[in-house]
């Protein structure tokens, strides 16, 4: 038999045990294959695109609970491909990515936000060049197996030392860099 709720004292102690019970946790992914992460923009007015060959995510992510949500991404800078040569070999030199200084690149987002439907933006942290500063990423989420991220942001490349020198021509190669990403993802294990 199921006790009442007649008494303010027996209301008050379900009040208590409903919330000492712990918050959903996010479910956690890890990356599957199959996954992209690309970059454009221009040089002297000719669009470009780029791919990142090797970058690695996970995710803590509910819609339903989006303060528990989590993004870590790191990137391998070295074999960024343009389909370019010469100009892949300039973004690896000290001018842009500097591989053999900073080899790698981290995105990290603690606070996610709904935009509507399956809309979403992610506030992180890229810490590029040794330098880390504030980028959102706005993504749509489709649960599923794999389940899928599609997201896009904007960097502006001159924070983070990326083209100095002769490169820091925003007439040459505007500012502003495209990124968009399309992850595969699995549950974590």
């Amino acid at each position: 038999m199921s006790p009442k709720l007649t008494s303010p004292s027996a209301v008050a102690a379900m009040l208590v045990a409903m919330m000492a019970t712990p918050a959903a946790a996010a479910a956690d992914y890890v990356q599957a294959p199959g996954s992209s992460l690309v970059f454009a923009t221009k040089y002297d007015g000719e669009v470009f695109t780029g791919r990142f060959g090797d970058f690695s995510t996970k995710l803590s992510f509910d819609p339903a609970n989006l303060d528990a949500a989590r993004l870590d991404v790191t990137i391998r800078l070295a074999g960024t491909a343009t389909g370019n040569d010469d100009r892949d070999s300039t973004l690896a030199g000290s001018d842009f990515f500097d591989v053999a200084k900073f080899a790698q690149a981290r995105y990290v987002a603690e606070r996610f936000r709904a935009l509507g439907g399956d809309e979403y933006a992610a506030d992180g942290t890229l810490t590029l060049r040794g330098v880390s500063k504030p980028v959102t990423l706005t993504f749509t989420w489709t649960p599923g197996s794999p389940a899928t991220l599609a997201g896009r942001a904007s960097v502006k490349r001159l924070e983070f030392g990326v083209g100095g020198g002769d490169w820091a021509d925003t007439g040459a190669i505007p500012d502003e860099v495209a990124i968009s990403t399309r992850v595969f993802l699995r549950p974590a294990r």
